[in-house]
């Protein structure tokens, strides 16, 4: 997990902010809304059958009415659909919608065979005129071209328009067309399909509403001529935006009764008619091959595929059931819609920029589903989120974050490792990109322990080795030295020869610089200790001296950063804290010890180590006497790496 800092913060802010925003600019476009769309399709399937018509039964013309009257043409049917009428009315209902376009009547059509027909025929729809000038039966229209003449609209007879009750087209005439947003599947509705479509009506004479809403005015008794209701503790205008249509279910979810089931002798049973009281009927063509089904969330599949339709009555049965229930699928507002985009974008850039890359892509993939699993359980009270501007949202955050990294961060990234990878560890170097705390190269005061490190008796050995097997020698000997000091954190400054000097805390500060010092010096002894066998090997008839080493540490302020000419610098530690460990490693020869530290760095590391004897010493160019003591060993139990100050 990598730790954000200010610079780190202020690309967080414009990460989430820019992402935010384009996302819901491509929403306010229309650009998302195909993928919206499948989504909120998904989460219909998913729920299946959302509950129980209460308002609302269907009387189909279904199979069994076309099997019951083969060979009659559907336009002599209005004597059927005059005696359901009246027995619905007699059952209680409280409106009923006739899906039919009956734009033409029998007495019409056998008018033109002239003669003894026509005259025959003159009655023939007196029953059914009749149920129309109740008042109680909403019939069907449609509109064609964009409605803003009288003429764009087909009506239904002239004979059935005539026995309106007065006249009253917009109150007992409604439009049956559904809402196709281009991709042939409805998904919503308008209350009056052309004035919420912004079209300019004509004055009077036209219907306004759509079927399944001037349905749910009459069953609630209300004036369709106003503008405005309230209906089911909800307000709804006639001129209202395109609403969702919140389906209760799959194809076949709405209770159905045959139309034949009303066009018996006697009474209809007790049992149809408690089913019937109080509701609000629709009597529709359900039977396949009336070219009356339409594409529904449930018909669609995300990735291919179509699955059943669904008649166009139980689509109407749906809005005028989700109108009488106050049954509503409510889009986010928009302020609440940019607050939880900007949210979840400041959410995602903050883990995507503090995660590695590795991290951060499988992070995004964990949030896909979980926005998914979010947006479905909100629609299922719903509430419709914006699933796919969110996805979209956090992965412009994520790309943003990479691409942020690509071209500014890692670039660093590799000019620091590049800087300081050949003499600190990696971990160093990680543990220095990750604090964002970058040093001054060109040099800043640092409370540091530096260790200084030679070979005793180098002189005699070059002179007994030749040239090339001191450098073997040296490869070989700093080869294993270098390991203990980078383990505790040392940056390797430089080699002087047979020394090398190592700065704790440099370039990243840490607590435990004098500790980590101390460690490392006894794990170098022991190395020596182990290379002297392995020189008695390698040289075993040269009459070597024993191998051994001097170390001396001091822990104090020192200056680090770039030293040197603009031809050739150096990243260093400078001042008294380097010279005076330099001089306590001189000086462990004369006192008989490996090791001796400054009364600094023993105070720095605590109570933990075990020092032998201890002098004071006035060392080359300082006036004031210095503490030294010999290290011997350290506690055993280990205490966990210093924290970065």
């Amino acid at each position: 997990m990598r730790t954000l800092h200010n610079k780190q913060l202020r690309w967080l802010v414009l990460l989430a902010l820019g992402a935010g925003l384009l996302a819901e600019a491509l929403f306010r476009s229309g650009a998302l809304s195909p993928l919206e769309q499948r989504l909120q399709d998904v989460w219909f399937q998913w729920q299946g059958q959302r509950g129980e018509a209460q308002h609302v039964v269907i009387v189909a013309i279904d199979e069994q009415m076309l099997e019951a009257f083969p060979d009659d043409p559907m336009v002599f049917w209005t004597d059927r659909l005059a005696r359901a009428s009246a027995r619905l009315r007699e059952a209680g209902v409280a409106a009923i919608g006739l899906d039919v376009l009956l734009s033409i009547s029998p007495e019409r059509w056998l008018g033109k065979l002239g003669g003894t027909v026509a005259q025959a025929a003159r009655d023939y729809d007196q029953p059914f005129r009749e149920e129309i000038n109740q008042g109680r039966l909403v019939l069907v229209s449609s509109h064609t071209g964009r409605g803003t003449q009288e003429t764009d609209y087909l009506l239904p007879s002239p004979d059935y328009l005539l026995a309106l009750p007065d006249f009253d087209i917009p109150g007992h005439i409604a439009l049956g067309d559904v809402l196709d947003e281009g991709d042939g599947v409805i998904r919503r509705f308008h209350l009056a399909p052309l004035l919420g479509a912004g079209v300019a009506v004509p004055a009077q004479d036209v219907p306004v509403f759509g079927l399944p809403a001037l349905l749910a005015l009459q069953a609630a008794a209300l004036d369709p001529h106003a503008t405005h209701w309230q209906l089911a503790g909800k307000e709804l205008r006639v001129d209202g935006p395109a609403a969702p249509i919140p389906y209760l279910g799959p194809p076949g979810t709405f209770p159905r009764i045959s139309l034949t089931e009303l066009l018996g002798e006697g009474p209809l049973p007790a049992t149809l008619t408690h089913r019937l009281r109080g509701k609000a009927v629709l009597i529709g063509a359900t039977a396949a091959g009336m070219n009356d089904e339409h594409f529904t969330p449930y018909a669609t599949r995300f990735l291919s595929g179509r699955g059943g339709l669904m008649p166009g009555v139980e689509i109407h049965a749906n809005i005028a059931e989700a109108l009488l229930a106050g049954d509503q699928l409510h889009p986010l507002p928009a302020p609440w819609r940019i607050s939880l985009l900007l949210l979840l974008c400041a959410i995602a850039a903050a883990c995507f920029l503090a995660l590695s890359v590795w991290q951060a892509a499988l992070a995004w993939l964990f949030s896909l589903p979980l926005l998914m699993l979010t947006a479905y359980l909100a629609f299922r009270s719903g509430l419709l989120l914006p699933t796919a501007s969110g996805i979209l949202a956090i992965s412009l955050v994520l790309l943003g974050a990479l691409g942020w990294r690509l071209t500014g961060e890692e670039r660093e990234r590799a000019h620091l490792r590049n800087l300081f990878g050949r003499y600190v560890s990696d971990q160093v170097v990680d543990a220095l990109l990750q604090s964002g705390n970058r040093p001054a190269l060109g040099g800043q005061t640092q409370t540091i322990t530096v260790l200084f490190s030679d070979i005793r008796n180098f002189t005699t050995i070059s002179e007994k080795l030749n040239a090339e097997e001191v450098v073997e020698m040296l490869n070989a000997y700093f080869k294993r030295a270098c390991a203990p000091l980078l383990a505790e954190g040392g940056s390797i400054d430089k080699f002087i020869g047979d020394a090398v000097m190592v700065e704790f805390g440099s370039p990243l500060p840490v607590a435990d610089h004098a500790l980590r010092g101390i460690r490392a010096a006894l794990a170098l002894r022991t190395v020596a200790e182990e290379f002297a066998g392995w020189m008695k090997q390698r040289f075993p008839d040269r009459q070597l001296p024993e191998f051994a080493i001097g170390i001396g540490l001091h822990s104090g302020e020192a200056v680090i950063g770039n030293i040197g000419s603009p031809a050739r610098m150096e990243f260093t530690a400078i001042g008294d804290t380097v010279n005076l460990a330099s001089r306590l490693e001189g000086m462990t020869k004369a006192l008989g010890c490996t090791i001796l530290a400054s009364e600094q760095t023993l105070l720095a590391a605590g109570p933990r180590v075990h020092c032998g004897h201890s002098e004071t010493l006035t060392v080359k160019g300082r006036a004031t006497p210095v503490k030294a003591y010999e290290i011997l060993d350290l506690d055993d139990t280990r205490a966990a790496p210093g924290k970065t100050e």
